[in-house]
């Protein structure tokens, strides 16, 4: 990167809470955030942040199983599946490509099938980048988040008596992201980071 030259960021989903947590965060950083049009053509950025997704319920028996699995296959999967193709054509050489998973979906998800698939699909698809010939540019990271319960304002609404001290805050995360993107403790390449928040401290653990 050429000296004086600005940073630029995609964040797929930066409309929603920590979508716009993270767009806020990196351009306090003098970053650039663009959308995705205006980025087609020869120019790199140094990371794609997606955080694009979304929760449904529901066990085998709902009758909205068939619609919510696809609602949840379109949220996560198909915008972590767009983010990382994206990411074969603008992700300069060593950049960062981060996506959303999910706790809960490293076990079973018997009350919320659509989404566990969903989330799984995604853990795959992280690990799958981080093999050879996967399409990455050279020395680029895939990582994947796995939060519990992020601090959300729509969280906040649903749950009104829960534990709040046991969610990830956004701010949180769009620093790690941040510092990751900078080459700041950067996991490996298809780590799948597991977020657990207890009285307010957030420690991330990789799987």
């Amino acid at each position: 990167m050429a000296a004086g030259e600005a940073r630029k960021v995609i964040i797929y989903g930066g409309k929603g809470a920590l979508g716009a947590t993270c767009v806020q965060y990196f351009k306090s950083k003098n970053w650039v955030t663009a959308d995705v049009l205006s980025l087609l053509g020869d120019q790199k950025v140094d990371a794609i942040l997606c955080v694009a997704g979304g929760w449904a319920g529901g066990s085998a028996k709902a009758k909205a199983l068939y619609k919510n699995s696809d609602l949840m296959w379109k949220q996560s999967v198909w915008t972590s599946t767009i983010s990382s193709h994206l990411a074969t054509r603008h992700l300069r050489e060593g950049g960062l490509l981060t996506l959303s998973g999910a706790q809960a979906a490293l076990t079973g998800t018997p009350g919320m099938l659509g989404y566990g698939m969903a989330k799984a699909a995604v853990h795959q698809l992280c690990q799958s980048l981080a093999g050879t010939n996967s399409g990455l540019p050279p020395q680029a990271a895939a990582v994947t988040i796995l939060p519990i319960t992020l601090d959300t304002p729509m969280n906040r609404k649903f749950m009104p008596d829960a534990d709040v001290t046991s969610w990830t805050p956004l701010e949180y995360v769009a620093e790690m992201f941040y510092g990751w993107s900078t080459g700041e403790n950067r996991p490996a390449s298809g780590t799948l980071l597991q977020l657990v928040t207890s009285q307010g401290q957030t420690q991330a653990t990789p799987m």
